[in-house]
């Protein structure tokens, strides 16, 4: 569990000077906002281009990974269900079931894969899903969320043309492209790639932290509602459902069976927290969401490699 200790440390770290950016406000009164506005527009989108650009496309066709996506399904349907009757609109559902369902795959996926799975590899496909489909799919109903359209053709069209005007899912789709070529571009091409995409993680989480500073306590603002239901459907609802779909729907079992309830109990992803402040819809709700899951994943790991490991 080293690793994934070290993996929360550096995390906090880089949300403690976000969060000390905020209380001594050299960068400006707007600097969560452009963090994010580069986390989303630029960095991001460098990022999921390298990413995908060296994926192994095929590591997405597995029976783990098809455990994993239901245990998605089950629980963001959920989340959406519990959204409809409360009427938290279509923007706040969104980005609540986006909170309750999408795993930090990245900055804490693939040290917790390393060290507790032994397989940095393991996160590699729902890191893929979530880019290729997740993100893509939440991304288009945010977009017509915003109400500026209206009438079945315009909606239609609006869905449609999401993906060529949202840069992350474009560079998502570039770099899907590139993977299935099989064509390796050479390292000069890539380096510029590598090197702005490097920024995503340290601009969410700095734009994260900032966010904190004069926040409410976690879970108890008005948003409270939204945020226990997404952290509980996070925390313990989708490793339950993984461990569930798992073993008697797919007949998963042991080291398999393990790897999937522990992706599944990742915590909610920053991307999120950029998404709804992109969106400007649900910001509170997913700055909580983050918080209190990534507080809970170390004792539900510490549970899970208990139970089943």
């Amino acid at each position: 569990m080293s690793g994934v200790i070290v993996g929360f440390g550096v995390i906090t770290s880089v949300v403690v000077i976000g969060y000390m950016l905020g209380r001594i406000p050299i960068l400006g009164p707007g600097a969560k906002d452009v963090l994010t506005r580069l986390a989303f527009y630029v960095a991001s989108p460098a990022l999921m281009f390298t990413i995908l650009a060296r994926a192994d496309l095929s590591s997405l066709v597995s029976t783990p990974v098809l455990a994993s996506v239901a245990s998605v399904l089950v629980v963001a349907l959920a989340f959406v269900v519990v959204a409809s009757v409360r009427r938290w609109g279509l923007g706040r559902g969104t980005i609540g079931a986006l909170a309750a369902s999408y795993v930090n795959a990245g900055n804490l996926g693939i040290p917790i894969s390393a060290y507790v799975l032994g397989d940095a590899s393991l996160v590699a496909p729902i890191l893929l899903m979530q880019l290729l489909v997740m993100a893509p799919v939440g991304l288009t109903v945010l977009d017509l969320s915003a109400g500026d359209v209206r009438g079945v053709v315009p909606i239609l069209r609006r869905a449609l043309g999401t993906p060529v005007r949202s840069p992350i899912v474009i560079a998502s789709l570039a770099g899907v492209l590139v993977s299935a070529s099989g064509w390796t571009p050479p390292a000069p091409l890539m380096e510029p790639f590598d090197l702005v995409g490097g920024m995503a993680v340290p601009a969410m989480l700095l734009a994260f932290g900032i966010s904190l500073n004069g926040s409410a306590f976690p879970g108890r603002g008005p948003e409270r509602g939204p945020v226990l239901a997404a952290v509980a459907l996070k925390s313990v609802g989708q490793p339950l459902v993984a461990w569930a779909v798992g073993a008697f729907a797919f007949g998963l079992d042991g080291g398999a069976l393990f790897a999937v309830v522990v992706l599944a109990a990742l915590p909610t992803a920053q991307n999120i927290f950029t998404y709804a402040v992109q969106y400007d819809t649900g910001e509170a709700m997913a700055r909580e969401a983050v918080l209190l899951s990534t507080f809970l994943t170390i004792p539900v790991l510490f549970t899970l490699t208990f139970l089943l490991g």
